[in-house]
């Protein structure tokens, strides 16, 4: 569990360059749960990603900073890092899976990051070390790292503050860092709140392992839900999500379009796949009744994958 005052304290490290993102009730009829969405997609890179990523450079020592910045990322990540560096002034490097769609890519060069394309096999093999040889930069790791998941944790503290009496909470599963810093956060001030994971079916490790009680391994396909998704649990992170988290919510690939979609139409709102999977098991009424809290993690989508889910019937 990340300390709660270390969440308040980045709170306050970041507050000059993450924006406090709105908790807007999404409109419904029928018999649906209420929702509200936590739209971190209006974050200036589209992305939560800027609130982890600021907190941990705000902490590094400046020695370190000096060599420039590097981190592993399917994209997102890498444009809070990119965001970041730019802002401070410092050579900045991200490593990619080779199937990272190119809207996140363009938007990490335009941000002055410099792109270095690998295998997903290679990728996932530097997500578990921290390392990749001939970088010398300091790596900010998109999961595990304490400061990333402090900054997170951040978006905890601000949906209790417009909704102390939230009945759930739903947050799309990548690598565990979200969740554990909103989880942090949310059992330290309200811990009868339900807090789940939501993964998509063709990449859910954290489902399968907490059905066998330990981290396995599962076999990750590709798809458009690109921003989250993995062969595994971390190690680290295990020990955290599996005591923080009341499950994980696993939705299919039609159900998290069907979100997307329903966020365009009713709420005029851009979500990746990753961002609408949260939405797609609150709609599906698996966090069960009350008030649920989907946050909406991000919004980069590339515009002909949006264009062909939302000409879907």
């Amino acid at each position: 569990m990340i300390p709660l005052d270390e969440i308040q304290a980045a709170a306050e490290r970041i507050a000059g360059s993450a924006a406090r993102s709105p908790l807007l009730r999404l409109p419904l009829v029928g018999p649906a749960p209420e929702i509200y969405l936590k739209l971190e997609n209006l974050q200036p890179i589209g992305s939560f990603k800027l609130r982890g990523a600021g907190n941990a450079m705000a902490q590094a020592p400046a020695e370190a900073l000096a060599r420039g910045v590097y981190t592993a990322s399917a994209g997102n990540m890498a444009q809070g890092v990119a965001w970041n560096a730019r802002r401070l002034d410092l050579p900045c490097h991200v490593i990619v899976p080779d199937h990272a769609p190119q809207t996140k890519l363009a938007a990490v060069r335009r941000l002055g990051g410099e792109v270095i394309k690998v295998s997903f096999d290679r990728w996932w093999d530097v997500i578990v070390s921290g390392d990749y040889a001939g970088l010398d930069g300091y790596f900010i790791h998109p999961v595990t790292d304490p400061a990333v998941m402090a900054g997170n944790g951040t978006i905890g503290l601000e949906i209790l503050a417009d909704l102390p009496d939230a009945d759930a909470i739903v947050i799309p599963y990548g690598g565990g860092g979200l969740s554990s810093g909103i989880a942090s956060a949310v059992r330290a001030l309200k811990p009868a709140i339900r807090i789940y994971a939501a993964e998509v079916e063709t990449a859910a490790p954290l489902a399968a392992s907490l059905r066998a009680g330990r981290p396995v391994e599962v076999d990750y396909k590709p798809s458009f839900v690109d921003g989250i998704g993995g062969k595994s649990v971390l190690p680290e992170i295990w020990e955290r999500v599996s005591a923080l988290l009341d499950g994980s919510l696993v939705v299919s690939l039609e159900e998290v379009r069907a979100a997307i979609r329903l966020l365009a139409e009713r709420q005029r709102v851009i979500a990746e796949g990753a961002g609408a999977t949260s939405v797609a098991a609150a709609l599906a009424g698996l966090a069960g009744a009350g008030k649920v809290v989907c946050v909406v993690s991000g919004g980069n989508i590339q515009f002909d994958v949006l264009a062909e889910i939302l000409s879907e019937s």
